[in-house]
C-alpha cells in the first residue's frame, strides 16, 4: 500500500508532465556584417537537431581560517555549448558559419574584429507537451569557435548534421517569470539607491 501511494505522490508531483528533450527551439541571430546571411535565420531555427541548455560553474577554493579547511566561491564560468544543424543541399548553413569564422578573424589579414561586431544573443527555447514555452535562455555575446568538419563517404546514403561550437560571456533565463522578477529587482534596488 506504501509504494502505491508513493507512486501516486510521484506522479501528482508533476502539474502536468515531464519536461522532453526534444521541444525545443534555437533562434540564431547573425551579425550585421553577414548581411547576405541574414534570411537563413529561420531555416536554421528549423535545422537545428541538437542543442544544450548552458551550466554553470563556480570555481571555489579552499581556505582554513580556524577549524576545519572550508571551499570558498571565486569566480564563475560558462561552458561553451554544441548545436547541431541539418545541412541543405546547398550547403547555405556551412557557409554561413565557415562566413561567420572569417568575419570574426579574417584568414586574408588574421586580425581580430571588435567583440561588438561579431556576437550575437542566442536564445534556446524549451516547450512543454502543449508547445507552452516554459524556459528560455539567452546567450548573450555568442559566436562560433569551431566548425566540426563534415566527413564524406560513398558508403553513406545519410545527410549532413553541422556541429558548431559557441562561446558566450555569459547566460540569462529568459522567460517571462525571470524578466518580471528582473523588473522587481531593479525597481526594489531603484527605491534604496
Amino acid at each position: 500500500m506504501l509504494f502505491r501511494s508513493s507512486i501516486s505522490q510521484f506522479k501528482s508531483s508533476f502539474s502536468t508532465d515531464v519536461a522532453r528533450p526534444n521541444r525545443f527551439d534555437v533562434i540564431v541571430p547573425v551579425p550585421i556584417g553577414l548581411v547576405p546571411y541574414i534570411g537563413l535565420t529561420r531555416t536554421l531555427n528549423l535545422r537545428c537537431e541538437a542543442a544544450e541548455l548552458p551550466g554553470r560553474t563556480i570555481a571555489t577554493t579552499n581556505m582554513k581560517i580556524y577549524g576545519v579547511e572550508e571551499k570558498f566561491p571565486y569566480m564563475t564560468s560558462y561552458s561553451d555549448i554544441s548545436l547541431t544543424f541539418i545541412v541543405g543541399d546547398n550547403m547555405k548553413e556551412k557557409k554561413l558559419f565557415d562566413a561567420w569564422l572569417n568575419w570574426i578573424n579574417p584568414s586574408y589579414s588574421y586580425e581580430i574584429k571588435y567583440k561588438a561586431d561579431y556576437t550575437a544573443i542566442i536564445r534556446i527555447n524549451q516547450y512543454d507537451v502543449s508547445n507552452k514555452n516554459t524556459y528560455s535562455v539567452d546567450l548573450m555575446d555568442a559566436f562560433p569557435v569551431a566548425v566540426n568538419p563534415l566527413s564524406l563517404d560513398w558508403q553513406s546514403d545519410g545527410y549532413h548534421k553541422l556541429t558548431v561550437t559557441f562561446a558566450y560571456t555569459n547566460w540569462q533565463e529568459g522567460t517571462l517569470d525571470a524578466n518580471l522578477k528582473n523588473l522587481g529587482a531593479q525597481a526594489i534596488n531603484s527605491l534604496f539607491s
